[in-house]
């Protein structure tokens, strides 16, 4: 099996970099924020942030492509960066801390590319998770000072935490009633959004997530860091990896249940 480390630690510095600038101008009262034309949000901080990143990968991994959501695809090759400068933008213009920068790197293979490594770095939490294929999924501040990942044990959907973003994106893909069908039978359920519910189900705290529409940049560092944690993480038809435009994460135990309330149509 390829030795990721070093892609692995070069992601830290990357996020480091990120974080460094991103935590900057948060709350900043002349941050600048445009509409892009798909009506959402980007600040200035987004476009510095995605800037940095590739300035480093230009100079570290000259060879290697690049896709960001602000600057789209660079480069052609076997290997692709996958950045989300701050996932949450809509919090960080607001001043809500939840938001984090996504680092992924993903390589050609069966099915087309596949994360082999993945950060997320939440400044404004004080939190930073990450994984490399086949060498497990980790919390904490640094490559030496980290904690393991585990998904829980919660087998019964009447005992487990499911987390979601809104209820109108599940209204849109006509998959509302299935939605809320599952919330009458799960535990508990709360709104975090965005990143967050993707790391919380790999550290074992959420059983159960889920968003009908997202893009590779949104899913593919968190695809990565559930699946080495123990988790699943697939499209909501249920193929594995980042790449259905949508997503669904669990425990793995619980998986085919929410596969099967979030599918139900009427």
């Amino acid at each position: 099996m390829p030795d990721y480390l070093d892609d692995l630690r070069l992601a830290h510095v990357l996020a480091d970099a990120a974080d460094a600038a991103t935590t900057d101008r948060f709350k900043a009262l002349d941050l600048k924020v445009e509409t892009k034309p798909d009506m959402t949000p980007v600040s200035e901080a987004d476009k510095a942030a995605e800037e940095l990143i590739r300035g480093h990968l230009q100079r570290a991994r000259p060879r290697d492509a690049v896709l960001g959501e602000e600057y789209g695809v660079e480069g052609t090759g076997p290997r692709r960066w996958v950045i989300d400068p701050i996932d949450g933008t809509k919090n960080y213009v607001r001043g809500v801390p939840v938001w984090a920068t996504l680092i992924a790197l993903m390589e050609a293979g069966e099915g087309g590319y596949q994360p082999v490594v993945g950060v997320v770095s939440a400044p404004a939490l004080g939190r930073r998770w990450w994984a490399a294929k086949g060498g497990g999924a980790f919390s904490g501040r640094s490559l030496s000072s980290a904690s393991r990942l585990q998904v829980s044990r919660v087998s019964t959907l009447s005992d487990a935490s499911f987390a979601y973003s809104s209820l109108s994106g599940w209204e849109e893909q006509g998959c509302l009633d299935g939605f809320l069908d599952l919330t009458r039978a799960v535990w508990r359920t709360r709104a975090y959004g965005d990143f967050w519910p993707y790391m919380m189900v790999a550290e074992g705290s959420v059983d159960l997530c889920a968003e009908p529409e997202l893009s590779l940049w949104d899913m593919a560092a968190n695809a990565i860091i559930v699946t080495e944690a123990g988790g699943s993480f697939t499209g909501l038809d249920g193929r594995p990896g980042p790449h259905g435009g949508n997503a669904a994460a669990s425990n793995g135990l619980l998986h085919d249940e929410l596969l099967g309330y979030l599918n139900q149509r009427y």
